[in-house]
């Protein structure tokens, strides 16, 4: 099969589909690999070490989606690349649909078949595609919520960890799952005092057995996520319903009456976020304040830290795109109803239930892609 790996365009986004590590297993594999000039220039690996792997460089875009049937990203495709699309071709790649009508009308317009990453399940129901960059995510989240705190970034001027004397600030985390869990342990190494509340009894109990009383833990009740939220420093947006938008956990009316100069950061703002005064931002303007609290809600995250985040997204969808590559998309979604769960576009349908409910349009049942052709 021939491998397409744009260059990614969305702002400040460094990271790309396939490492040279990834495009020498699929030359192995008996593949055509097409990269496109300097896909790896933003995490260290020029085109020398593409073709070093076997790669074939192409100077554009434009080359590359011309001549490829599976094509590899990161990040959801962007208009200029939706253009490119066509039918009988395979999209794989973060797509984040069910908060981006236009993108999902785009994708079905274009007859393309979408796998998004975010939606693959494992025999567990975890999603092992986007773990990776959750864990990222809620890493980087304490970093980037304590640097908000800072009275030149419009925060209060608090530090995170305090000092003799000075109470540490309070971090609540709205989640339990990787990003969540990812966030609370670096929020604990700051030495903050911190907060994770969850739906999930079972979650909240493994938590506990974690960290034991280096954090609190409560479940999610409107009482508890109004208590904690209007007396924290920093809230850390990680909640996830596969597939569907993020529910509105925090409402506007409670963000105004959190402390001046607090911080939110919304990891969820991928799914629309789950604070309702958040909207998506980028790297280059990263924040902005609302009710008086500074929002850091950028889409993109990772891209920050692209060369730890494509080594690790490497590492969980390398097996995925050998299969698709190896046995087509079909046959290989059909042996494997985990990867089959990431199938959302199909010859203009969507085929992701959640998606297609979350944006108002009728789901092409899964099993009935699978069998056509």
């Amino acid at each position: 099969m021939r491998i397409g790996v744009p260059k990614e365009i969305k702002t400040r986004e460094y990271r790309v589909g396939m490492v040279p590590a990834s495009v020498r297993e699929a030359v192995r594999h008996g593949h055509e690999v097409l990269v496109q000039a300097g896909a790896g220039a933003g995490i260290g690996h020029g085109d020398a070490a593409y073709r070093a792997a076997g790669a074939t460089i192409l100077p554009d875009a434009a080359a590359v989606f011309a001549g490829a049937e599976l094509i590899v990203k990161v990040k959801e495709p962007q208009p200029a690349e939706i253009a490119m699309l066509r039918p009988s071709q395979v999209l794989f790649t973060y797509l984040h649909l069910a908060a981006d009508k236009p993108q999902a009308e785009g994708l079905m317009r274009a007859g393309v078949t979408a796998i998004a990453y975010e939606t693959v399940t494992d025999r567990a129901g975890r999603l092992p595609l986007l773990a990776p960059m959750s864990e990222v995510a809620g890493r980087m989240s304490v970093h980037v919520g304590a640097h908000c705190l800072e009275k030149e970034l419009g925060g209060a001027g608090v530090l995170l960890g305090g000092v003799p004397g000075v109470p540490a600030a309070r971090v609540v985390v709205l989640g339990g799952g990787v990003s969540g869990t990812n966030a609370a342990r670096v929020a604990m190494g700051m030495e903050a005092q911190v907060t994770v509340i969850d739906r999930s009894l079972p979650r909240l109990q493994e938590l506990d057995l974690i960290f034991g009383a280096r954090i609190q833990t409560l479940f999610a009740t409107a009482d508890a996520i109004e208590a904690e939220v209007t007396g924290a420093d920093l809230v850390i947006g990680a909640v996830l319903v596969p597939g569907a938008a993020a529910p509105k956990l925090v409402s506007k009316a409670l963000v105004s009456e959190m402390r001046p100069g607090s911080v939110i950061v919304d990891i969820a703002i991928d799914q629309g976020g789950c604070c309702e005064t958040s909207h998506a931002t980028t790297h280059d303007e990263p924040t902005y304040l609302a009710e008086g609290v500074v929002h850091y809600c950028v889409a993109n995250m990772p891209g920050a830290v692209a060369r730890t985040a494509a080594a690790a997204l490497n590492n969980a969808t390398l097996p995925a795109i050998l299969a698709i590559a190896d046995k087509g998309w079909r046959a290989a979604l059909r042996e494997d109803p985990y990867l089959a769960a990431g199938l959302n576009v199909h010859e203009g349908h969507l085929t992701h239930e959640a998606v297609a409910r979350d944006l108002g349009i009728a789901a092409l049942k899964r099993e009935r892609a699978l069998t056509e052709g």
